[in-house]
Formats: C-alpha cells, sequence, structure tokens
C-alpha cells in the first residue's frame, strides 16, 4: 500500500474532480482485476480503514451508541415503508426499471405519510403551547413520524391536488414560559 500510495491519491483526486467516474473506476477494478496494483492497494487500504473503524467501534461507546441510533433510524424507515406498500415485499416484475420506480414510489409515500404525521404533531404541540401547557422540546423528540394506526391502507384513498388554502405550520411556536412544565 505504502508503494502505491501515490497512485492512490491521483485517482481519489480524479474522481473528486470529475475526470474519472467512481462507477467507472469500481467497473474496471471488478473486472477480474486480482492482479492489478491498484486494485491490491485499495483492498488493502479498505481492510485497513475497517480495521480502525471497528477498533474505534469497540472502544468507544459514544461511537456505539450513535451508529446504534442511526441503524434504529434507517431500520424504522425501512420497516415503515414495507408497512405502507401495498403487496408486502412483492415486486411483480423483473425489469430491474420498473423494480426501481415501485420502490422510490414507496419511499415517496413513506416520506409523504411521515410528513403529514409531523405536521399534526406539530399543530397539536403548538395547541398545548397557545393553551399554555407546558411543552418538553426532549418529550416532543420521542414522538416517531411512523405512527400507523392513522393510516387506512386498504381503504378509501382519496387524491386531492389543490393547493390548500393556507400553507402548513411547520414551525413550533414555543415560548419560553410554555418549555419544561413552567405552569402558571
Amino acid at each position: 500500500m505504502e508503494r502505491h500510495w501515490t497512485d492512490l491519491l491521483r485517482t481519489a483526486i480524479s474522481i473528486r474532480e470529475g475526470r474519472v467516474s467512481s462507477v467507472t473506476l469500481l467497473r474496471r477494478l471488478g473486472n477480474h482485476s486480482h492482479k492489478n496494483r491498484l486494485y491490491r492497494a485499495f483492498r488493502e487500504l479498505g481492510r485497513v480503514i475497517r480495521t480502525v473503524t471497528l477498533l474505534r467501534y469497540l472502544s468507544e461507546p459514544g461511537l456505539r451508541e450513535q451508529i446504534t441510533a442511526v441503524t434504529n433510524k434507517a431500520e424504522a424507515f425501512h420497516g415503515y415503508a414495507e408497512w405502507l406498500m401495498i403487496g408486502g415485499r412483492l415486486i411483480g416484475h423483473n425489469d430491474p426499471d420498473h423494480q426501481e420506480r415501485v420502490v422510490k414510489f414507496n419511499e415517496l409515500l413513506a416520506n409523504c405519510a411521515i410528513y403529514s404525521t409531523a405536521l399534526d404533531i406539530t399543530d397539536v404541540a403548538n395547541g398545548l403551547a397557545a393553551e399554555g401547557y407546558p411543552v418538553d422540546t426532549d418529550d416532543l423528540a420521542t414522538i416517531t413520524p411512523y405512527i400507523q394506526h392513522t393510516i387506512r391502507r386498504m381503504g378509501d384513498l382519496v387524491l386531492n391536488l389543490s393547493p390548500p388554502e393556507q400553507a402548513p405550520v411547520t414551525r413550533l411556536d414555543l415560548e419560553p414560559r410554555v418549555l419544561f412544565g413552567s405552569r402558571a
């Protein structure tokens, strides 16, 4: 790896500056190139990076917590998107373009449902704050937008494409007096 360090840097700079696409490089390195010196140098660099990351993961509890939290969020999103997909995991075509469209549409549907739920949560929190109830932002942070019981997957679906009369409230308007339980 030390012998080919300049080649590794030159390749990385070429990718960053757009002279070589990473896809082209991966395709070129992936085609029976185990004897290629650049392939072997990148493989060894990858092993070093994985080893360092694993050692950091084992020795740093904060990093483990952060990775677990991010992984849980990603898994929760994918579980929610899978729940929303009518027909489950089945994608009925072998056409990769069709499969990609189905997956993208499903993720768009999940994001729209999450956005709608987040707007509803924001409305409720703003309403509580307007009535003078304390709203703790730490409590709000624990509320998940992946709520399923309010969605009727197989019910009457109505698509209304007309714009709303007023823009949705996306800002949490909490006055300092309603934060953290300072009831009068």
